[in-house]
């Protein structure tokens, strides 16, 4: 059976969830909820301790927790795209393609990438939004063999999921591996991005490959980072990295 203070922040995660305590109202205070569920007020504290966590309500003491906007999720473990992340979690994705180019692989890339000497690579740098607000310029090298596919897929659409619509033409993104850091804005992301320079961004550096390990992409995305972040979730089964709307956590085994 759950403990009392994995009960009662379950219950008011419940009531976030339910619109009981919708985004920027106050739960009730340590001492209401103490006296409603005969729990001691440090139990009360361990519950908030829990939702602030997990980012759903502020960790501000000595009074009432404010209610946040709702973490959203998306597994990076499944691979999903921008596109089917933001649709997961209710928002309309978008994007405008920058500039598409044919071009040598920089050293980093073609190193990434497995290429030969003399291979090529396509490059893309596309804006993307989340219902229409700029949060992300994503920077990606292809592969010649996919990126020859790519020209036609946001000449019809700036908006167009590039994964899906490669899925689609029996490309297979099977497996990849992400670091994430932290990095000041540049001058060409701050003006994709309506900031100021050097505004804090999350920079995801993603190798994707297919099922027999050979290389599709090699991606530098650059978030802001008050709209979107990563979360650790820590299991004796898995360790899974994840996407959320602005909190970062990491959760250990109990």
């Amino acid at each position: 059976m759950s403990s009392l203070y994995r009960q009662l922040s379950d219950e008011l995660r419940a009531g976030i969830a339910g619109g009981t305590y919708p985004p920027g109202s106050r739960l009730p205070s340590e001492s209401e909820l103490a006296e409603r569920y005969g729990a001691s007020r440090g139990t009360v504290r361990q519950a908030f301790t829990v939702l602030a966590a997990d980012g759903l309500i502020s960790s501000r003491k000595g009074t009432r927790r404010l209610v946040l906007q709702p973490t959203l999720v998306q597994s990076f473990s499944q691979l999903h795209s921008f596109s089917q992340w933001a649709a997961s979690i209710g928002e309309t994705p978008g994007g405008r393609m920058v500039a598409l180019v044919r071009r040598e692989p920089t050293e980093l890339e073609a190193g990434k990438l497995e290429l030969d000497p003399g291979e090529r690579v396509y490059h893309l740098t596309r804006l993307r939004l989340l219902s229409g607000r700029p949060v992300m310029v994503e920077r990606t090298a292809y592969v010649e063999r996919i990126g020859a596919l790519i020209g036609g897929i946001v000449i019809d659409g700036d908006d167009e999921s590039i994964t899906i619509r490669l899925e689609e033409l029996g490309v297979v993104f099977a497996h990849a591996e992400h670091t994430v850091s932290a990095i000041p804005a540049e001058a060409d992301d701050a003006h994709l991005l309506d900031v100021r320079p050097r505004t804090p961004l999350l920079r995801e550096l993603r190798r994707t490959t297919d099922p027999d390990n050979r290389p599709l992409e090699w991606s530098d995305d650059r978030y802001l980072g008050d709209a979107v972040a990563f979360t650790v979730h820590n299991s004796v089964q898995a360790n899974t990295l994840v996407r959320s709307s602005a909190t970062v956590t990491k959760e250990t085994p109990a």
